[in-house]
């Protein structure tokens, strides 16, 4: 025991300081993907040939990005023109609505905070219950990662449960194959009302690359109602971290917000 509370000691505080700070991404961190602003023709249709989800798609001489359906591979940043795409270290990657996820030029995805009754049941303390409906188990890491010491989400009062009857909302990831569909949708119904449900990577968002599979149906939405949707591929924890809090009203647009 003496052992392991020096190892701790020595360890200090290892809790990242966001919201209140900046986070310290990894230096091969791929964040969103940024269209240049010039029309660039056909010399953009290398960046849609090689795009392997069909994530881009030209409109009118200018590229349009669909953030749900992007892997993040970096393949279009380096077969298009200079400047046609970059891929920025930007995190903060999910939106409301579907919609919201289609990019062009160099917008970015924005999250309204839930209504005025819902945040005020969910604001103070979210539960959760992961749900995985047949993804690689990429994002699944990721979500586990939002509960160590490091990325912390207990901190904000949102947990994981493990019953959807103890749950206020559902965290999907996978592209919803049909094996997981009617499983999906009875956890979904035991939770009781209100509830909330996030679809967390690009499976979940749009079927990813498993889009077209007859065995995938081709995202949460498929099958149950979305209220919060996170791209990435899978997103990083800090992605997940800003969306949740975003959703909740703890963190807009001006920075980070207290517990009222």
């Amino acid at each position: 025991m003496i052992r392991i509370l020096e190892a701790r000691r020595s360890q200090g505080h290892r809790t990242l300081s966001y919201p209140a700070g900046e986070p310290t991404l990894p230096e091969r961190f791929r964040g969103l993907p940024v269209i240049g602003p010039a029309k660039c023709g056909a010399g953009c249709q290398a960046c849609v040939d090689v795009c392997p989800t069909r994530a881009l798609s030209l409109e009118s001489d200018r590229l349009r990005l669909d953030l749900g359906k992007c892997v993040f591979c970096g393949a279009c940043a380096e077969v298009g023109p200079p400047g046609a795409v970059t891929m920025s270290r930007d995190f903060k990657l999910a939106s409301r609505t579907r919609a919201g996820l289609l990019l062009h030029g160099e917008e970015r995805p924005r999250v309204e905070v839930l209504e005025a009754r819902s945040r005020k049941l969910f604001g103070r303390s979210l539960r959760l219950r992961q749900v995985s409906a047949g993804g690689c188990n990429g994002c699944e890491v990721e979500v586990a990662a939002l509960q160590n010491v490091v990325f912390d989400f207990s901190r904000f009062g949102v947990q994981f449960v493990a019953s959807p009857r103890h749950a206020d909302g559902l965290l999907v990831t996978g592209p919803v194959t049909r094996n997981m569909a009617l499983a999906l949708r009875k956890t979904y119904e035991a939770v009781p009302a209100p509830k909330i449900v996030i679809a967390a990577g690009a499976c979940a968002i749009s079927g990813g690359p498993f889009a077209g599979n007859s065995e995938v149906l081709g995202g949460a939405s498929s099958t149950v109602p979305v209220d919060l949707y996170i791209a990435g591929c899978p997103p990083h924890p800090l992605t997940l971290l800003d969306g949740l809090l975003r959703l909740l009203g703890r963190l807009e647009e001006g920075g980070p917000r207290g517990l009222d």
